[in-house]
């Protein structure tokens, strides 16, 4: 099989898998009408795959999936890509550890987004997943990379998969697109959880030292490896 052969068969792949994650946003009630978006990189290629603009999360198909280069150009695909490509394409560039990207305007996150506080390690499942208190990244307008300049600047500093950009919403990422998607429903149900948990009194911090412990514990034993 060639190159070329190889490529196109992880992007069909990419596409497929792209397009069924995206139920998992309506499943788990992290997006509206036709907000939100997912994306993959291909794998040892500059490019990737991602929703198309302004599209019905029921019309949604492999086929429908854009695939552009790292600097966000159409180069496969009938629909238009959408409008946060060129963020998703930065964080590619810059985070070569990244193989997946998510945008939602969850209700929970996007509030403490809205408030623009970091959502404080208060919970195991915070400690676990995000490593500390959930980062809060600058305001930035929709259309070009400026979001992608303030992801990649909060998350470079942080070990949290999510980054909630002020005034706008939750972008995650991870070493795929499952992974990002992922962070992004175990975000919003950590921001819903601690929000509650302020209405009642004061949430108690974990130490460093625990979520030093918590961190390491879930991301290397947890689980099947």
């Amino acid at each position: 099989m060639s190159v070329t052969e190889a490529v196109t068969e992880t992007v069909t792949e990419l596409r497929r898998t792209v397009a069924e994650l995206h139920g998992e946003l309506t499943r788990n009630e992290l997006v509206s009408w036709t907000a939100g978006n997912i994306s993959a990189r291909v794998p040892g290629q500059e490019l990737m795959v991602i929703k198309p603009s302004g599209v019905s999360y029921d019309e949604l198909s492999a086929e429908t999936m854009v695939v552009t280069d790292l600097g966000g150009v159409v180069v496969h695909g009938e629909h238009a890509p959408s409008s946060d490509t060129a963020a998703h394409a930065y964080v590619y560039r810059h985070l070569p550890e990244v193989g997946g990207v998510v945008h939602t305007h969850s209700t929970y996150a996007t509030a403490w987004a809205a408030r623009g506080e970091p959502i404080p390690c208060v919970l195991t499942m915070i400690a676990d997943e995000f490593g500390g208190d959930i980062p809060v990244g600058p305001f930035a307008l929709i259309g070009d990379d400026s979001i992608g300049h303030g992801i990649v600047a909060t998350l470079r500093s942080s070990r949290s998969p999510a980054v909630l950009m002020r005034n706008h919403g939750p972008f995650t990422v991870g070493a795929d697109a499952r992974a990002a998607v992922k962070a992004a429903v175990l975000l919003e149900d950590v921001a819903r959880t601690v929000h509650i948990a302020r209405q009642l009194g004061t949430p108690h911090p974990l130490g460093q030292q625990e979520v030093d412990l918590l961190y390491d514990r879930y991301q290397n034993v947890y689980g099947q490896h």
